[in-house]
């Protein structure tokens, strides 16, 4: 880079086009770019754009958390297929409940219809009281407690 050039990116707006825009870029650009009503692309003929590790917002490609701001939960629905203006006007809540759960997360416990379990108290089979079972109890939460009887449990 020359001297005088100064350091720029390249965008696709809305409409196709692609524009050369110096940095930094403004804040009404950044957000447009993170919600993903505009990408960033590598040049002036609309390559694609490999990430870089720059400061230039592009849309997730991780699920933000919960306690994220919404315009992290727009890009993040707009990166799993959904238009940029649905995105915006949906609600946070609403993007959260669409594209936030994760496979591996449980949903709830236990699943419906699925009666809980009752707490278990572990005896010794011959009566002898050793250090391996005494006081093992598994609560109705699926914790297995050795050594001490929580007090849900002592009144079960």
């Amino acid at each position: 880079m020359s001297a005088e050039e100064t350091p720029h990116v390249f965008i696709r707006g809305e409409a196709g086009a692609v524009f050369k825009l110096d940095l930094p870029l403004s804040e009404p650009i950044q957000d447009r770019l993170l919600k993903g009503y505009l990408t960033r692309v590598a040049d002036a003929d609309g390559s694609p754009y490999v990430e870089g590790g720059s400061d230039i917002p592009t849309l997730p490609t991780e699920r933000p958390a919960i306690n994220a701001p919404k315009a992290q939960w727009v890009g993040w629905a707009v990166a799993q297929g959904m238009t940029p203006d649905d995105a915006e006007a949906a609600t946070k809540q609403d993007l959260i409940e669409k594209y936030g759960a994760q496979a591996t997360e449980p949903t709830e416990f236990p699943p419906p219809g699925v009666p809980e379990p009752e707490a278990i108290v572990a005896e010794p089979a011959d009566g002898e009281v050793t250090a391996e079972n005494a006081g093992s109890v598994v609560t109705a939460d699926g914790v297995e407690h050795v050594g001490e009887i929580p007090a849900e449990a002592a009144t079960a």
